[in-house]
Formats: C-alpha cells, structure tokens, sequence
C-alpha cells in the first residue's frame, strides 16, 4: 500500500507515514472525559506533553476545550489561557506540536507559539475563518466528521450508511479547504470515532477503514477509552487500556496512519507489533 505524502511542517521538518505515528492527547482541562483535571496547571501540561513525547509520541495534541458528549464550548480566550504557555513550552523543546481546536483565532494563536498542525474535530466547518488562517500560513490539519457540536451530538445520532455517508462528508470538507486554497496533500481525515455515533456505528467504520485509506491522505483514527468500548466490554473509562489496545492494532492493521492515545507508554508494544505487521518489522537490539 503506498504512503501518503509527508507533511512538510513549517519549521521544514517532515512527519512520514511510511509506519504508525502516534499521537499522544494532551488536554488542558478540567473536564475532558478520560484525563479532565490530570493537567490543568501549566506546569503538570508540560511535564506530561514530555513524558508522552518519551514514550513515544510523534505528536503532542494540545487541546482547551472538552469535546466529551454533551459538553459546552468553551471562549477562545479561555482556550488560549488554557493552551498557549504549554504549546510554547513544547516548540521550544523541539517536539511537533498539534492545536485541537475548532476556533481560528485558537489556533492562530497557538501556530504563533511553535505549533505545527490544526486538529479541528469539526473539519474546518465551526468557524468559517480557519480555512482561510490553514490557506495563508500553509499549516497542515486534520479534518474529523462529528454530526454537530459536542453539546447534541450524541442525541439519536442516524445515518442510511454510515461509512459512506462519514466519507461524502470528509471529501466534500477537502474539496472546500482546496476551494480556499488549501493543498489537499496537507490535510488528514479522521472518521471521528464516537462523535455523533452508535455503537455500531464506530464498528462499522473501523471495520471499513480501508476505505478512507484509499483516498490517499494520512488517515487518524481516536479510540482511546471511548465510550463504545466501555458498552463492548463493561468497563470503566479507566479500564479500558485492553480495549483500547485491540482497536488500535486493527486500526493499524487496517491502514490508519496516526493513532491517538492517552497512554503512549503502555501502548508501546501493541503498536509496535501492529506496524510491523503492517509495515515490516524494526530490528532492535538485544
């Protein structure tokens, strides 16, 4: 299967999806499903952004603003105050920084500080002002599918199929961003597990994922502790490292070219053997 493109960064570094990138979640704040409150001091941020960096992750996504079901927006002020300090903090120690942010003037303000990618869970279509900040400052972004705002998302979410309808979406949402002068190569699709999906939904788009892989752009696949895998397995969101790590390895072996985890550490070997399976394996030393 051939690789997508690599994102040339800003700084001209390039980020290959020749194997599995990881990308390790970082939220600043006190109410995101799985680690809300974990980090919400700048200092406890940081400290953590480097210990998912050590363990692994090619990417520290800095996110201000919970996007858990039903959760309420939150001012982009308040996500700058949130984010930026460690966003600066993390450029500056060379590790490659991603915004998780709907807001432009969010995400603005945070590739000022160092950050080279926009994770835009809503694929530039919340704010009509970040496709025209992606087009002038060429950063690359990752667009996701949600059916509406975090806040009614979740609330009977239905489709007639799923996997085609989440892919119409994504391709329509490239096609705007080539529209404002965006390049194509520089934008990865997420399907947006758990966003605005049933259970079967999220099955079925991992099950088909091949299909979003087939487009040709770096495709980013978030299972980490979700809610579909506490109702496959009855577990609590903080016992779903298990589960987690099966979806993971079959996103893997399924094509996906970044995986987004809480617990880069403990996911190490799942991923590296999923790659290898995929990819080939990396010789180490014994």
């Amino acid at each position: 299967m051939t690789s997508p493109p690599p994102f040339i960064l800003r700084d001209g570094r390039r980020l290959g999806f020749g194997r599995a990138c990881v990308m390790g979640v970082l939220n600043v704040t006190p109410d995101s499903f799985s680690d809300g409150g974990r980090h919400v001091t700048h200092e406890a941020a940081i400290a953590h952004g480097l210990s998912l960096a050590e363990a692994g992750a090619a990417i520290i996504d800095v996110g201000g603003e919970s996007t858990r079901p039903g959760s309420d927006p939150v001012a982009p002020a308040e996500q700058c105050r949130r984010v930026l300090p460690v966003v600066r903090a993390l450029a500056a120690r060379g590790l490659v920084v991603s915004i998780d942010t709907t807001s432009a003037e969010v995400a603005a303000a945070a590739l000022a500080e160092g950050a080279e990618i926009v994770n835009d869970i809503s694929a530039f279509s919340f704010d009509p002002a970040m496709l025209s900040l992606l087009a002038e400052t060429s950063t690359p972004a990752i667009a996701m599918h949600t059916l509406g705002p975090p806040k009614t998302m979740q609330r009977d979410p239905r489709y007639e199929d799923v996997v085609s309808e989440v892919l119409e979406h994504l391709v329509a949402r490239v096609r705007a961003a080539a529209a404002h002068g965006v390049d194509p190569a520089r934008i990865a699709l997420d399907p947006g597990i758990g966003f605005g999906k049933r259970l079967e939904d999220n099955l079925a788009l991992l099950r088909e994922l091949e299909r979003f892989v087939a487009l040709g752009h770096p495709v980013l696949v978030g299972t980490s502790n979700k809610s579909f895998l506490g109702k496959l397995t009855g577990r609590p969101v903080g016992e779903r490292l298990l589960g987690t790590a099966a979806s993971v390895a079959i996103a893997i072996a399924k094509g996906a070219h970044i995986v987004r985890v809480h617990e880069p550490a403990a996911l190490a070997d799942v991923i590296a053997v999923a790659d290898a399976i995929a990819h080939g394996p990396l010789a180490f030393a014994p």
